[in-house]
């Protein structure tokens, strides 16, 4: 059975699809969240998620008054960010900064005690994040992305900074996912680059290396998103 938080991936993946392969077209409204919900037999609330991982990503538009529309060429970035879902909290320039000194600190922290099957995950998940950027499947591309980063902070020496990353772990989400409206064939290769090299310097125990090449990583993301924290 399928967990709370694996369901609107799923139903986002199958609605991802259903774009990809033409079944829901460019400018097409999507069905009622009445009837989608029913339709794959999950709550108006799990699918409320899975839209909004969709818009976020760029494949989909909320009008209000009119309803969900497929927007995104999966082919091409829109050069057009959802609205931040996070601003009755925190700005998304708030979270972007937050992260260069929590996952700054953390790579630090971590180098040289990430084991080998830890590191070959790391280099997996890039390769992940690589080819599915190669046939545009986003979703994972982003979940490659957050298994990345996510390996690294299990790995911190510091059970307060792991938990400091789990208590904003939603936004820091969001913050991967924002970008990718925006974020062309370069960008992406340079990002992928970025990995690499965090990769190697965890790998070879240099805890200033990772950590500047970390910060390095998400103020590049950041200024993709149009921000320069």
């Amino acid at each position: 059975m399928l967990t709370r938080t694996l369901v609107p991936q799923s139903v986002a993946r199958e609605i991802q699809t259903m774009i990809t392969d033409g079944s829901l077209k460019t400018g097409e409204k999507i069905p009622s969240q009445r009837e989608f919900s029913q339709k794959f037999g999950i709550s108006r609330a799990s699918l409320r998620e899975a839209l909004l991982t969709l818009e976020t990503l760029g494949l989909l538009k909320t009008e209000p008054g009119r309803g969900t529309f497929v927007v995104g060429n999966p082919e091409a970035p829109s050069g057009h960010m959802a609205p931040w879902r996070y601003s009755d909290s925190y700005s998304v320039f708030d979270v972007f900064q937050t992260r260069i000194l929590l996952e700054g600190e953390i790579a630090r922290l971590s180098a040289g005690r990430l084991t080998q099957l830890q590191l070959e995950r790391m280099g997996n998940a890039t390769r992940t994040m690589e080819e599915c950027w190669a046939h545009q499947d986003r979703l994972a591309n982003v979940e490659a992305d957050l298994e990345f980063h996510g390996t690294i902070v299990s790995a911190c020496a510091n059970a307060m900074l792991r938990a400091l990353y789990e208590t904003v772990r939603a936004q820091v989400t969001e913050t991967q996912r924002q970008p990718i409206p925006m974020t062309d064939p370069d960008r992406m290769k340079a990002s992928i680059a970025e990995h690499r090299r965090i990769i190697a310097a965890l790998a070879a125990n240099d805890g200033g290396r990772a950590k500047a090449e970390m910060e390095t990583h998400i103020r590049n993301t950041a200024q993709c998103a149009g921000l320069a924290p």
